[in-house]
Parts: C-alpha cells; structure tokens; sequence
C-alpha cells in the first residue's frame, strides 16, 4: 500500500464522516462549515483518494435532490473550487430575472486578480460551452458593462508588485476626472482607460493615495453631486476594490436583515467574504455596526441549519450533535 500523506491523513477520519453524511445537509454543514479554504482543498483530495469520487461532485447530486434547499446550494458552491465557483456565479448573475445581475458580476471581477480571471473563464467555457465576456455584454449601453469590460481587458500584470508612484500618479487622474472641467459628471473615459490598464492591487493602491492626497475617499467625492448612472455604478466598483471587507460586511448586514432572510445574497455574501477572510470581516463588522457578526446572527435569522453555518463559519462552536 502506497505511503499516504500526513495532511491526506489527517483528514481520513472526517472524510468517512463526510461521506456518510452527504444526503443530510446538516450534518455535512457542522462538518465543513468551520474549514478553510485550504482544509477544504486538504478534505476533497483525501475523499477522492479514499472514495474515487470528486466531493463537490457528490455534493452536486444532493443539490439536485433538494433544489429548494438553499444550504445544499451553499455547501456545494463552499467545496468548488475558486474558479467553478465563480463561473456559476457568473453564469447566475447573467440568467438572473430580465437583466444580468451586475453587482454579483462587479463582485467576481474585482475580487479575483487577472491570471486567477482566466482560471475562471476556462471554467465558464468548460461548463458551460460559452464565452463568459460575451454573455455578459447583454447591453453595452449599460454603466456596470463598460466598467466590467474595462476590468476584463486590462492587460498590466499581475505579477508586477504595485507601483507607489504610479499610484500617486492614478490618484491625481482620479482626481481630475472628477473635477475637470467644472462639470458634475466624472471624466468616464478617462476611469475607463485607467481600469483597463492597471491591476487590481494597483486600483487599490491608487484609492488608498488618493485618500491620503485629498482627505477622503474617492467614493465620497463621487457621492457629492452625484451626477448620473455611471458615477453610480463607479462608486459600487469602487467599494468592492477599495476595502472589500467593508462591502462584505455591508452586503452580509443587508441581505440578513430582510424579511425572513434572503438566503441566496446570503450565501453570496459568505462566499465573498470566505475570500477576504472571517476574521477581516467580524472586524469591520464591529467597526461598521458597533456589535459582533455572532450577535447579530442570532438577532436576524431564525432558528434553521442555514444560521448554523454561519455560527459555524464565523468561528462558533458545533452544537450537540441532535
């Protein structure tokens, strides 16, 4: 028998419960909820080696055994991996009612650096048997469908460590393009060719000069006089790149306290926040809202599996097993 690994080990034992568990979404909640990413990733190689059958793949069954349960979609989505997590995102947020959803989009975009980008376009491919840039130009004309194409077609590497300087220069065009020409409107061509063009650690770092060059956020100036439809949609684009653990946790905080919950953006929610990182997120949470995230899960959804896994993820202890 060939030597197994001490990480594939490791997770023998939670595999055979695992595996014993995937028509029974509670139970697979309390044993996957509080994992990382990286524990996730550990989980799926070892039940592969131990079952011969992908993970997410047999989570996939019980999704279509329980289409109303919107923990089975969650629990599926936590085990892809990043890349064919993000294109049934996509693809969701395209089908959504009669127009894309194109916050969920924005999302996908700035979330992801541009090698991680084509990991995700492959996937959609590979799925779905569509380019994803060309299903999401469902109208041009839109404000969110000129700043995503600029965010797809930016060509500066990802590789190359931001430019402080370059930042500086940024947060002076940014500037301009708000207030040049004494018009209300932002310079739209301008923030165009600059998101096309740059990263988006540079993007960030270049909100981040601007707020030290000017004493505020470029989202506050874009608020002040805020002259139309694209200024709007900049500011939202902006948010996701400029602290995306202030977004998240807003989104979480918004989603949550709708009537009975509105569990899909719930669980996009989670699944963006995964990415930043619990811990960023309870901060800015208590920063933003002056109460814990565990406080506040108990106060805004009812007593179900679903509120488990959040208890869960954000870092709560597993309940007796009932």
């Amino acid at each position: 028998m060939a030597a197994r690994s001490p990480a594939a080990a490791g997770f023998e034992n939670e595999c055979r419960e695992i595996h014993g568990a995937c028509d029974e979404p509670r139970r697979l909640s309390r044993l996957l909820a509080h994992r990382s990413a990286s524990e996730r990733q550990q989980i799926k190689a070892t039940y592969r080696a131990m079952f011969g059958e992908d993970l997410a793949g047999r989570l996939h069954k019980t999704l279509t055994a329980n289409q109303d349960n919107e923990l089975c979609n969650l629990l599926y989505l936590w085990m892809l991996d990043l890349a064919e997590r993000d294109a049934i995102m996509a693809r969701d947020a395209i089908e959504s009612g009669a127009a894309a959803d194109y916050r969920a989009l924005v999302e996908v975009f700035t979330r992801r650096k541009q090698d991680q980008l084509f990991f995700t376009k492959q996937a959609y491919l590979s799925r779905f048997k569509k380019n994803l840039e060309q299903d999401m130009d469902t109208d041009p004309s839109h404000p969110y469908q000129r700043l995503l194409v600029a965010l797809a077609t930016s060509h500066k590497s990802h590789h190359d460590e931001p430019s402080r300087h370059i930042a500086k220069c940024d947060a002076r065009r940014l500037y301009d393009a708000k207030n040049g020409g004494g018009t209300r409107s932002v310079d739209e061509a301008a923030i165009l060719e600059m998101f096309s063009k740059r990263s988006i650690p540079q993007l960030r770092l270049a909100l981040c000069s601007y707020k030290h060059i000017y004493g505020h956020d470029f989202t506050k100036a874009l608020k002040k006089n805020l002259a139309g439809d694209f200024e709007e949609s900049l500011r939202l684009v902006v948010k996701c790149i400029y602290s995306p653990s202030k977004y998240y946790c807003k989104l979480l905080q918004r989603s949550m306290q709708r009537p009975e919950a509105h569990k899909r953006l719930v669980t996009r929610a989670i699944l963006g926040s995964d990415d930043v990182g619990i811990n960023e997120i309870k901060l800015a949470f208590k920063s933003n809202f002056g109460k814990n995230f565990a406080d506040f899960i108990h106060e805004s959804l009812p007593q179900s599996d679903y509120r488990e896994f959040l208890w869960l993820w954000q870092g709560g202890r597993c309940p007796v097993a009932s």
